[in-house]
């Protein structure tokens, strides 16, 4: 029998981008694999550990000593605006974000601002009033900072607010501002332990009270399933 549906009440949710609101997995992997290519990089290896993290963030980790990071970040970017027509909202988020204001929802991503209001647009996903991206933090993803700044400026305390995630990074930094997390995808960890789950958006509901807290219910996945290469989005990059 399928899962019985997941109800929840929050002043809030959080989104993330690439990989739980859009799919953008060629995009990223053709971009990331081109620089890898240079850079004398091992593609396979870099491919698990993008996901979620600012451009910058991995590049500093993994880019020969001598690479223009900037340079090479700010050439990563301007690859993925051009391509963003090519992302693709997942299965029923257009609904599920239409259905509730704008005010009560953000997008948080290790994008930079241009590059997460190309691929929303390129979704055909309407952007909520606020959006938290890669410039607006000291700390990127699995730091709290990006969603803690996000529940601060929709001025809801952090224990009201849900996060939406596919990454590890993104899931811990969730968890680390004291949020509940929704994992979206297959990805499995020692972090998403007891953590719902679901595929997508489908048959997922809102409803705005009179006091303007959200009540959502969503269709839970029916199993977890390990990742499979390549399966995953990067936050852009």
């Amino acid at each position: 029998m399928p899962p019985e549906p997941y109800s929840f009440s929050a002043r809030a949710l959080l989104f993330d981008m690439d990989g739980t609101l859009v799919d953008s997995h060629e995009v990223v992997e053709a971009a990331w694999r081109d620089i890898s290519e240079r850079l004398g990089l091992d593609f396979d290896a870099l491919l698990k550990v993008i996901h979620g993290v600012r451009a910058e963030d991995t590049l500093r980790r993994w880019a020969p000593p001598g690479t223009d990071l900037e340079a090479v970040a700010a050439e990563l970017a301007e690859y993925e605006i051009r391509e963003a027509r090519r992302t693709r909202a997942l299965p029923g988020a257009v609904a599920f974000l239409d259905a509730m204001p704008l005010s009560a929802h953000a997008l948080v991503t290790s994008a930079t601002l241009p590059l997460a209001v190309a691929r929303m647009k390129g979704a055909g996903i309407r952007l909520p009033q606020l959006v938290v991206t890669a410039e607006d933090a000291l700390r990127g993803k699995p730091a709290p900072d990006v969603y803690l700044l996000a529940a601060e400026l929709l001025g809801v305390d952090p224990a009201d607010a849900v996060v939406f995630e596919d990454a590890e990074a993104g899931i811990q930094a969730g968890l680390a501002a004291g949020m509940r997390v929704i994992v979206v995808g297959k990805h499995r960890s020692d972090a998403t332990v007891g953590l719902p789950r679901i595929r997508g958006y489908d048959g997922a509901t809102v409803e705005t009270r009179e006091d303007g807290t959200l009540r959502v219910t969503l269709q839970p996945a029916e199993q977890e399933e390990p990742d499979e290469p390549g399966e995953k989005d990067g936050e852009g990059r």
